[in-house]
């Protein structure tokens, strides 16, 4: 593992805590750190978060997290032992979502070919 990844991986463990015991705004109450980029001289942050809830509180989470990226940002700087402290920004991440999605699609198929069984190939009659 590389010390970017080491990197990546300490700053997803800190945000999740800081989101979970620090940040007391609502909006931020069903926001999950999927994953976080960072550039290769440490000085940007990409953190993407996946979000429950419908389009509206989608959009109202991500402004919440907007309006505590100061305070989030001066947290990280507390608790990591680096030179600088990222800019850090913030990306919605719809995969875990369309995952979900996906495999109800594929269980719904499944539960429906149990019920219609597929038509066998049939010998042809000449």
């Amino acid at each position: 593992m590389t010390r970017q990844e080491r990197i990546e991986e300490l700053i997803r463990q800190e945000v999740c805590e800081i989101l979970r015991a620090k940040v007391s705004d609502p909006r931020v109450g069903f926001v999950s750190v999927t994953g976080v980029d960072i550039s290769p001289d440490l000085e940007n942050a990409y953190i993407y978060v996946s979000i429950l809830g419908d389009e509206k509180q989608k959009q109202e989470a991500i402004k919440g997290l907007y309006s505590a990226t100061k305070f989030i940002r001066g947290e990280l700087g507390k608790r990591l032992e680096l030179r600088l402290t990222p800019n850090i920004r913030f990306f919605r991440d719809d995969s875990l979502e369309r995952g979900s999605r996906v495999l109800s699609l594929i269980n719904k198929l499944e539960k429906d070919e149990k019920v219609l069984p597929r038509n066998k190939k049939r010998a042809k009659k000449r």
